[in-house]
């Protein structure tokens, strides 16, 4: 400890004399690209959304879901595919940051379910966890805001119809809106017609498929599902199975997925969502998948990467064990030890990061929400250590739930403490400055992109996650992150 204090009088010492931002030794820290980044920002707001393609999939393969092939999909940000035509950019931030505290809320409802052992048919469904003035941010000419972050192209029935769907490894129902709606939100695509398709399937009330669902109801023998998110979003309809196609790498036959006819909330644009998460009924299990993998760019980049399954994992990998919760099978928990700052090894309590007993705390890595989440004992430990670091930096006023910011307006790039994130067996993963310093404006404003929670739940974010190869071996319980992969 006394060398820990040490170092940060030598550093205060040197940026009182110098003008270098260096911090200390240059592998402890990191460039930010302030000017590039920037320029990015401001290009998005003008950037065309791609027209969605309607032809029908050509498909190579046809496989059943008791193989394990391997399957791509392009993986494409929000602002790629929707134009919201934000006026500026910190209105684009903020939009982001308010779906993201819905998306949290939701995570952490289901978690709370999960240990209290409420069933979610004892939830009405429409209940909102959210307060109306966190998703009050300016939009205009009336563009509503979706839910999820990242979309992939996928076909459904036969012949294959191409839908964007929202990724997300913390739901494990798939669904799409169906005809007729009874109330459908407003999608891309045309809404999917069932009676267009020879490979939909109505599943019978005493399927397995049927008993898996955490709601569900039965109607002249038929199933009918039901999935409440916890910002209020839910959709109902008929439980069925379909062939689902993966681009031109082929298609699986008799994937369970819900049928939506009366759907509502945060999911404006997509057609639907792909569950990924680690229950039974996800599209990861399945198609009994032995991984899946993905990379998520920069979402003011323009560019797509992909979605894949059942590909290698990158040699480089920094790997972390997988680790089950008996309470919820869905979310993906990692063994976290710690967190780094200017390589000093961040004060923090073993059992902050810990599953308990009881199912409570832990920490997931997650591809819906934006915004990594630290217990708030952790998260004050984290900032403050790098506030410390960054004395030389001209402070700002904080934004949304940022409480950490800096007026980085007059540099065209500066050197930083380098966040690492530290798990079981001395494997660290280093972060780029950009994937924890973010514009928030584009006059020069930057956040420090960590948040603290009420919650015991940790959440490692896609923010924290950009640029990275995120891969799931599932057959290992081992999680990969590999840099610069996308």
């Amino acid at each position: 400890m006394a060398h820990f204090f040490l170092s940060l009088c030598i550093i205060s010492t040197t940026l009182s004399l110098t003008s270098s931002f260096t911090i200390t030794t240059p592998s402890h820290t990191t460039i930010l690209n302030i000017s590039s980044s920037l320029h990015q920002a401001r290009q998005i707001l003008s950037f065309k959304p791609q027209k969605p393609l309607q032809q029908t999939l050509t498909q190579k393969q046809t496989l059943t879901s008791h193989s394990s092939p391997f399957f791509s999909l392009q993986l494409h940000t929000r602002e790629t595919l929707f134009n919201a035509q934000h006026p500026d950019y910190k209105t684009l931030v903020l939009s982001r940051l308010a779906r993201d505290s819905a998306r949290v809320n939701s995570l952490e409802t289901k978690l709370q379910l999960a240990l209290n052992s409420v069933k979610r048919s004892e939830l009405y469904p429409t209940q909102t966890e959210i307060r109306p003035e966190d998703l009050s941010t300016p939009v205009s000419s009336g563009t509503s805001q979706g839910s999820g972050e990242y979309f992939s192209r996928v076909g459904v029935g036969q012949p294959a119809k191409p839908f964007y769907m929202v990724l997300d490894t913390g739901s494990d129902v798939n669904w799409l809106q169906c005809k007729p709606c009874s109330d459908c939100y407003q999608q891309t695509d045309p809404v999917f017609d069932p009676t267009s398709s020879s490979s939909y399937y109505p599943l019978t009330c005493d399927s397995q498929q049927c008993q898996n669902l955490e709601m569900s109801a039965c109607r002249n023998g038929r199933c009918l599902y039901q999935v409440a998110y916890g910002d209020g979003s839910f959709t109902v309809g008929e439980y069925v199975t379909e062939t689902v196609s993966f681009g031109g790498s082929g298609s699986v036959n008799r994937v369970a997925m819900g049928c939506g006819h009366d759907n509502e909330g945060l999911f404006i644009g997509a057609a639907g969502l792909l569950g990924l998460g680690g229950g039974p009924l996800s599209l990861t299990s399945q198609i009994k998948a032995a991984s899946f993998s993905y990379c998520l760019v920069d979402r003011d980049s323009g560019k797509s990467s992909t979605l894949e399954f059942n590909s290698p994992r990158p040699g480089d990998s920094v790997t972390a064990p997988l680790l089950k919760n008996q309470k919820v099978n869905t979310f993906y928990y990692v063994e976290l030890t710690g967190l780094s700052v200017g390589g000093n090894i961040v004060s923090i309590p073993p059992e902050t990061f810990a599953v308990d007993q009881s199912g409570g705390g832990g920490v997931i890595v997650d591809s819906g929400t934006a915004i990594t989440r630290l217990r708030t004992q952790a998260y004050n430990s984290v900032r403050d250590a790098f506030k410390r670091m960054t004395q030389n930096l001209r402070p700002a006023e904080g934004v949304a739930l940022f409480d950490t910011c800096y007026d980085l307006s007059s540099l065209q790039s500066v050197r930083v403490p380098t966040v690492s994130f530290h798990f079981a067996g001395d494997k660290t993963w280093a972060l780029p400055a950009k994937n924890y310093l973010i514009p928030v404006d584009s006059a020069g404003t930057y956040c420090f992109a960590f948040a603290p929670t009420a919650s015991s739940l940790s959440i490692i974010g896609n923010v924290q996650q950009q640029g990275t190869r995120v891969s799931f071996d599932l057959a290992n319980s081992v999680v990969g992150f590999s840099p610069n992969k996308c």
